[in-house]
């Protein structure tokens, strides 16, 4: 068994993106559900990626599948929060790259949740992995 994880501070994540929460993203017991914790994960990372303009998700011909993700809650949210979240780059590989997000509230600077995912580029046609253009890398070393 590991030890307890603990919330990390707000100032440990290389870059933010606000996301609005929406009524469905709340569950029967008044707070956020947690499977929109995973989607607000991948929303932080590809906005970041398609906003440095090293993804494009209807045409590139290297695209990231997930293949691990993880997350720890802390506290709640709910709507209508804002929900400001982190990413910083843990690994940068060959072909795959680990993220690491935290979640935040406004009045918070330890984590509601965070956790990690790990994105595997591949070609979009074949589906093998490839080598992170180097584009890609400059952009995820920003964040490393």
């Amino acid at each position: 068994m590991s030890a307890k994880q603990e919330a990390e501070m707000r100032d440990g994540y290389r870059h933010f993106l606000t996301i609005t929460t929406r009524w469905m993203d709340n569950d029967v017991y008044g707070h956020i559900n947690n499977v929109q914790y995973y989607s607000y994960f991948d929303t932080v990372v590809n906005r970041y990626l398609i906003d440095q303009g090293v993804l494009d998700i209807h045409q590139g011909e290297v695209i990231g599948l997930v293949v691990e993700t993880h997350c720890n809650y802390f506290s709640s949210a709910a709507f209508p929060e804002d929900i400001e979240a982190g990413i910083r780059v843990a690994h940068l590989g060959r072909s795959s790259v680990r993220y690491e997000v935290g979640l935040f509230t406004k009045e918070r600077e330890e984590a509601i949740a965070q956790g990690h995912f790990v994105h595997v580029y591949v070609d979009r046609k074949s589906q093998k992995s490839v080598d992170l253009p180097d584009s890609l890398r400059a952009v995820l070393s920003k964040l490393a």
